[in-house]
C-alpha cells in the first residue's frame, strides 16, 4: 500500500510519530460501548448517558491492566445540542483518566448491521434477540454521507470537538473515521473523507491523527496512509494473518497500532494473537468488554432463529462482570502487568 504524497505537508514526520509512540506505554485495551447501549446514539444521547454504568465498567476494565478505549462519537447527539455534547465528552474522559485508561474518539462510523442508516436521537430500540448490533446507528448517517451539502455542518462539528480537546492529554489520538465506504457506501464516502482529514489537520492538535486501514481497497487505503500520522488497523485474522498485515505496515516506517481486534471463532484470539501485539510492540485495542444489547457475542449476520453458536465472537465479560474466559483475563493481565513492570524498570 502506496502512501502518495496528498497531505504530506500536513502530515506528521516519522520522526515526530517515533517521539510520540516512544513516550507511550505498550497500549493495550478495547473497543467500548457500554452494555447498557445497543448503539453509540444511546451511549451519548441525554435519554441514556449513564456515567455509574460506566464507571463500573472502565473499573472492570482497569482491573484487567488494560489502559486505553476507543468509542464512535455520535454526530447526531452533537447537533441536537453542541454544548451537552462537549460537556458529556468531558465527563465521560473524566471517568476514563479515573482508571488511567486513554481515550480514542472516532469521529465517524459508516457501518450498518441492521435496521438503521440513519441514527435518530432519543429513547432507542431494544434488541431484537439473535441479531448482532441489529440497532447499530452510523455517525453521521449514510443521508448525510452522500450529500455534500450537509458538509459544512460535519466541518464545524470536527473543529468543534477538536478544537475543545486538542490539547487534553486523556485523548491518546483522534481516529477520524472507522471503516470508512463500509455499510454499502463505497466510494461515495470518499469525498467527506477528505475533507475530514483537511479539516482535522487544520486543527494542529497535540494528538496524532489517524484514520484505520482495514480492508485491501487500494484507492481508499491511500488516502487514509496519507492522511494518517501513525497507521492504525483493523486485523479479525489469525495469528499467521497478522503477523503478515504488521510486516506488511512497518514497511511505512511510522507506529503501528491496532484499533480492532479478537474474533473468536475466526482464529482471532488472546491466547493466540495477543503475544504477537506484545512482541512487536504494536498497540492494540480488541473487540468489546462487557457484553450487552449489542450482542456481540454473536457472529457477524448472525440472525434471529440461526443456531447459537457455542463459542462468543467478541467481548470479555458477561452482563454480570463474570469473564468469558478466566484464562483469557488471566493471560491480558500477565501481558500488561509485564509490560508494566518493564516501563517501570526504565523509568
Amino acid at each position: 500500500m502506496k502512501v502518495t504524497a496528498q497531505d504530506s505537508t500536513k502530515r506528521w514526520s516519522e520522526e515526530k510519530a517515533w517521539d510520540w509512540y516512544n513516550k507511550q506505554p505498550w497500549l493495550c485495551g478495547f473497543n467500548y460501548i457500554p452494555a447498557y447501549a445497543i448503539n453509540y446514539t444511546a451511549m451519548w444521547d441525554k435519554t441514556s448517558f449513564d456515567p455509574v454504568a460506566i464507571d463500573k465498567e472502565l473499573a472492570l476494565a482497569q482491573s484487567t491492566g488494560m489502559n486505553v478505549l476507543r468509542a464512535v462519537l455520535q454526530y447526531a447527539v452533537y447537533a441536537d445540542d453542541p454544548a451537552y455534547f462537549l460537556k458529556t465528552l468531558d465527563k465521560f474522559m473524566a471517568i476514563c483518566d479515573k482508571h488511567h485508561i486513554k481515550f480514542v474518539p472516532a469521529l465517524f462510523d459508516d457501518c450498518v448491521f441492521g435496521i438503521n442508516s440513519d441514527p435518530h436521537i432519543g429513547k432507542q430500540p431494544e434488541p431484537l434477540k439473535g441479531w448482532y448490533a441489529w440497532a447499530w446507528s452510523p455517525s453521521p448517517g449514510h443521508s448525510m454521507v452522500t450529500d455534500t451539502a450537509t458538509y459544512p455542518k460535519l466541518e464545524a462539528y470536527v473543529k468543534a470537538v477538536i478544537d475543545r480537546f486538542k490539547n487534553d492529554s486523556r485523548i491518546l489520538f483522534w481516529d477520524l473515521y472507522n471503516e470508512p465506504t463500509n455499510g454499502g457506501l463505497g466510494s461515495m464516502t470518499l469525498p467527506l473523507l477528505k475533507r475530514v482529514i483537511t479539516t482535522a489537520q487544520n486543527e494542529h492538535p497535540a494528538q496524532p491523527l489517524s484514520v484505520d486501514v482495514w480492508n485491501n481497497n487500494q484507492r481508499l487505503n491511500d488516502i487514509v496512509l496519507a492522511g494518517s500520522d501513525i497507521i492504525s488497523f483493523h486485523n479479525y485474522g489469525n495469528k499467521e494473518q497478522l503477523e503478515n498485515e504488521i510486516k506488511e505496515l512497518k514497511k511505512h516506517n511510522r507506529p503501528l497500532i491496532n484499533t480492532e481486534w479478537m474474533n473468536r471463532p475466526n482464529g482471532s484470539t488472546i491466547a493466540t494473537n495477543l503475544e504477537v501485539f506484545y512482541k512487536e510492540k504494536v498497540g492494540c485495542m480488541l473487540w468489546g468488554l462487557v457484553n450487552g444489547k449489542t450482542q456481540t457475542d454473536l457472529p457477524w449476520g448472525h440472525r434471529p432463529g440461526d443456531p447459537i453458536p457455542k463459542v462468543w465472537q467478541h467481548d470479555l465479560f458477561h452482563g454480570d462482570f463474570k469473564p468469558y474466559d478466566p484464562i483469557e483475563i488471566a493471560t491480558i493481565k500477565k501481558y500488561t502487568s509485564e509490560a508494566n513492570g518493564n516501563a517501570s524498570a526504565k523509568n
